[in-house]
């Protein structure tokens, strides 16, 4: 599959184009917004080969969610989330002070390579004072993009540096004291249709998945407006439970279908993780978006075929 179209409006996003039906695959946008909502690049609309959206944008009950997006909402007592903050014993407090940002600084390549596209950005990450807290080094490639199987994948790799001459510490208000709420790291909100979507793991299914351990995770839904499901296939690379500068800190999954669709392979469920001075910490993910309600053979026969 070649061909896919790119275009760049400088300060504000990039658009991808499948040429033959001309869907927008994705925005990747990286203007910066309100600052309640922690400003970070992110991805929305996301769409399917059908052209149908799979992902949500300032939804009402939460301002902050945008589509797909890297997320800190724990982070050495800032949050760089967006919105309220968890408070042990307090709950969600309104307090703008620790309300963080991810700033874009400069794109090292947006480019068309044969039958992918590649977005190389570099970002800091800073809390509500300003001060330099993290340098990230981002690169967004989509590819294999397969009208027969309705399927097209991106894949995220971030490496974020500490530039404090302290520790970074990386938790959720899970490691805060609320249970079940591991959510940092690479965050999906879906659209309202994908409420009491189908949650599918390896092994077992269902909402009962959230904090649990699997090497890939889906979600189907089914669409409002036009007929048919959807379904989004997560998964993290196998190095990511095993970074040698930090030891074994394995990803739990963070899931809910009700009252929102939501996944993230969490960095810091139960745990925190601690990020010393010029360490860096690298994740590599991969999202698959395909039409149709994928059952589980699909999706192993899909992984067996795409390998890491």
């Amino acid at each position: 599959m070649t061909g896919l179209r790119l275009v760049h409006a400088h300060g504000d996003r990039i658009t991808l184009t499948e040429p033959v039906t001309g869907v927008e695959l994705l925005s990747y946008v990286y203007a910066p917004e309100a600052a309640w909502e922690a400003p970070k690049p992110y991805i929305h609309p996301l769409r399917t080969l059908a052209g149908d959206v799979v992902t949500d944008y300032r939804p009402n009950d939460h301002r902050w969610h945008k589509g797909l997006q890297l997320t800190a909402s724990h982070l050495s007592g800032a949050n760089l989330w967006g919105g309220n903050s968890y408070v042990h014993g307090e709950g969600y407090l309104e307090l703008p002070e620790r309300v963080g940002s991810m700033a874009h600084v400069a794109f090292d390549e947006v480019s068309v390579r044969d039958d992918r596209v590649v977005i190389a950005e570099r970002l800091t990450w800073h809390p509500y004072g300003g001060e330099l807290w993290a340098d990230e080094e981002r690169q967004i490639e989509i590819h294999d993009v397969d009208r027969e199987s309705g399927s097209w994948a991106l894949t995220w790799c971030s490496a974020v540096t500490n530039r404090r001459d302290e520790p970074l510490r990386f938790g959720s208000p899970t490691t805060a004291g609320r249970e079940l709420a591991g959510y940092t790291g690479l965050f999906w909100r879906g659209p309202r249709g994908f409420r009491d979507g189908r949650v599918i793991g390896p092994d077992a299914e269902g909402p009962g998945l959230m904090g649990k351990q699997a090497p890939w995770l889906a979600y189907s839904g089914e669409h409002d407006g036009a007929d048919g499901h959807a379904t989004l296939l997560f998964a993290h690379a196998p190095e990511n439970d095993h970074d040698g500068a930090h030891g074994t800190h394995p990803a739990h999954w963070f899931v809910r279908n009700e009252p929102f669709a939501a996944v993230a392979p969490s960095w810091a469920f139960y745990d925190e993780l601690e990020l010393a001075p010029g360490d860096t910490l690298a994740r590599r993910y991969r999202v698959v978006v395909a039409d149709g309600a994928w059952e589980r053979e699909e999706i192993a026969k899909y992984l067996e075929a795409h390998p890491w």
